[in-house]
């Protein structure tokens, strides 16, 4: 296992981090926020520029490189405050399930709009009742003829108004209790029944979220995706990539925190010299860049074990990457925004309206707590409390 990147994979940061200055945050993201509108025209050229596919086969347009590319890409965009979420989601997690387990027509129809982002695809886990325990998902299928019938509802789906279709994790009407058999299907944003709703979310992003209703939503056979009583590897081979990417989003934001501090600390000058020369400013600047520079080598060793196919052991990086990347996020934004005093609170800087963003990777897509009980559990050995 090696963490030297090589060349192929400097070249691909370097290719993004290009692209990410075009769409940078002062001058593309933030307006667009202010808008309520999504970042379109950065993710149509990420997909012509093979960036959003990179890790699916290259038989069906895709890069044939892994999540550790894949994550890279997301990286280098948040370094330029222009992250795109729906990143962990389309190719992330839609895109490696289809690839793994679905049928040679799905992986046809999907994976390569998927590839050149032309097509995207949600994901819709949460729900209203069960929250962190998936165990007590109660969105079902049941078989009619042929056909499948779902009913449930889902709330917190990112991007639905850009999405083709949804991944939908349900499980069979045999097995509404018990250990989760996840049965997971793509349905059109389009199908009778499917009805979506924005939340109301206290903070401004340019992804909105929604609350899905599916009332008997009638969908065809081949629209389930692998066994219809699946293990959880299946539904996991989704989930560790997503936690790969939100440590890899949480990575760039920081960075992109501490590059406007350290800018700010070399230019601004009070009393005899610039801040930046201040132990003050300087040394909680070097302990986040530290930190920041830890999790990522976690994101890394995730990155790699996984697309090694050593799936447990980047379950246990994959949860300990997105702690680390989310801690390290936030404090690299507040620091930020400490070092540039008031001045870190106005629109011109632009750092305050990332607060909400930086504050939610602690939440999800799994939160801070459900990761400490899974290192307890598995990596200490401890005993469950639930």
């Amino acid at each position: 296992m090696s963490f030297i990147e090589t060349e192929e994979q400097k070249a691909l940061r370097a290719a993004v981090a290009s692209l990410a200055a075009k769409y940078n945050y002062r001058d593309y993201v933030r307006p667009k926020v202010q808008k309520h509108e999504p970042l379109t025209e950065l993710w149509a050229e990420a997909g012509k520029l093979g960036f959003i596919g990179v890790n699916l086969p290259e038989e069906y347009g895709g890069g044939g490189a892994g999540i550790y590319e894949l994550s890279l890409v997301l990286e280098e965009l948040a370094t330029q405050g222009a992250g795109l979420l729906l990143m962990v989601v389309s190719p992330a997690i839609c895109g490696t399930i289809i690839a793994k387990y679905g049928t040679d027509d799905q992986k046809q129809t999907w994976l390569p709009g998927l590839a050149d982002g032309t097509k995207i695809m949600a994901f819709g886990i949460t729900e209203p009742d069960a929250g962190s325990n998936s165990h007590n998902i109660t969105t079902t299928a049941r078989r009619d003829g042929s056909d499948w019938i779902l009913n449930g509802r889902k709330i917190f789906i990112s991007g639905v108004d850009q999405a083709d279709a949804v991944l939908i994790v349900s499980r069979t009407e045999d097995h509404k209790t018990g250990k989760l058999k996840p049965a997971l299907f793509i349905v059109p944003t389009d199908a009778p029944g499917f009805n979506k709703t924005v939340q109301d979310m206290d903070f401004s992003e340019p992804d909105r979220q929604f609350t899905l209703f599916l009332d008997d939503v009638r969908l065809p056979a081949d629209a389930l995706v692998g066994a219809e009583d699946a293990a959880l590897a299946q539904l996991f081979a989704g989930l560790n990539p997503e936690r790969i990417m939100g440590s890899a989003m949480g990575i760039g934001l920081g960075r992109y925190a501490i590059d406007r501090a350290v800018e700010y600390a070399k230019e601004r000058q009070v009393w005899k010299t610039v801040i930046g020369a201040h132990q003050g400013i300087s040394h909680p600047l070097a302990q986040v860049k530290i930190e920041l520079e830890l999790a990522r080598l976690m994101m890394q060793k995730a990155a790699v074990l996984y697309d090694a196919g050593d799936e447990f052991g980047a379950a246990e990086a994959a949860n300990m990457a997105k702690y680390a990347g989310a801690e390290a996020s936030i404090k690299a934004l507040d620091q930020s925004i400490q070092t540039h005093g008031g001045s870190g609170l106005t629109g011109e800087v632009g750092l305050a309206g990332m607060l909400g963003a930086a504050r939610i990777m602690r939440v999800a897509p799994v939160s801070r707590e459900m990761i400490l009980n899974f290192v307890a559990q598995h990596s200490l050995g401890l005993p469950k409390s639930y």
